[in-house]
């Protein structure tokens, strides 16, 4: 990642909250902890933020805190390859009539290419998945009431009466932080109070996770294993992974990414 590029995430990171620690900033850029130091120092000099103990925090506050989760822009980048197969496999289970909810998230956007031939209803927090299908799609789309969150493109409310208890989905589709044997994990609460409500409305919770999601924990449970009915996935998924899904009566669909990630090496 370019320097430029670094220190824009880095920036964008400490407006979101009121502090952001140096581990918190190599997730985010991928880099080391001695080039985040580095750059919170040069942005320190320059003004832009203010360098505090083990992290950076915003000189002007911002006026609301903002959610524990990577940026959209910056989840974009990992495993794409991979988000567009799971995806595709997710939109293969779905018919036109069908009534569907899809969570907010950088695998889920990349349904958004496939259900452009589908004639669905479609229930969405994503603010880039609602704009994309009302522009490209004949599917009716729906969004919960709430505000947008600018980093993770995504419309939350702390209110229970948000519109979501109305609409009821045969399938909802979603990402998640982290996937192991105590079940779905994230990283806010406010994204777990959202989340549970949506998969209230849903017959079956479809999971969109990479294979990378299975070595990922956080501290906050979303729901069991028993919760899940399905599971899509890379082809990397590792034995043990499977295991586990296959132990809690998961079903399991893996999606071949290797012809995908070769075609890109190919066009590059």
């Amino acid at each position: 990642m370019l320097e430029t590029e670094r220190h824009r995430i880095i920036l964008s990171a400490v407006q979101e909250r009121p502090v952001v620690t140096v581990s918190d900033l190599c997730a985010l850029t991928g880099a080391s902890e001695a080039t985040v130091r580095r750059d919170i120092g040069q942005l320190h000099v320059a003004k832009k933020l203010r360098r505090v103990r083990g992290g950076a925090e915003a000189i002007s506050p911002p006026q609301f805190v903002g959610i524990n989760a990577r940026p959209f822009a910056v989840n974009q980048t990992f495993h794409i390859a991979e988000k567009r197969s799971i995806a595709q496999a997710a939109v293969d289970l779905c018919e036109d009539g069908d009534a569907i909810i899809v969570n907010g998230g950088t695998t889920t956007f990349q349904m958004v290419h496939p259900l452009t031939t589908k004639r669905l209803q479609v229930f969405t927090n994503s603010f880039p998945i609602a704009e994309h299908l009302l522009k490209h799609s004949k599917n009716t789309v729906l969004v919960p009431a709430g505000a947008i969150y600018r980093e993770q493109n995504i419309i939350l409310s702390p209110f229970d009466e948000d519109g979501s208890n109305h609409f009821y989905a045969r399938r909802m589709f979603m990402g998640c932080r982290g996937l192991g044997p105590l079940g779905l994990m994230e990283g806010d609460p406010l994204l777990v109070q959202a989340e549970q409500k949506l998969i209230d409305q849903a017959d079956e919770l479809v999971v969109l996770a990479d294979s990378s999601k299975f070595n990922q924990r956080s501290s906050l449970l979303l729901c069991p294993l028993s919760r899940i009915h399905t599971v899509i996935t890379d082809d990397r998924i590792e034995d043990r992974a499977a295991q586990m899904l296959e132990a809690a009566e998961v079903r399991l669909i893996v999606a071949q990414a290797t012809a995908d990630r070769k075609k890109r090496a190919q066009e590059e």
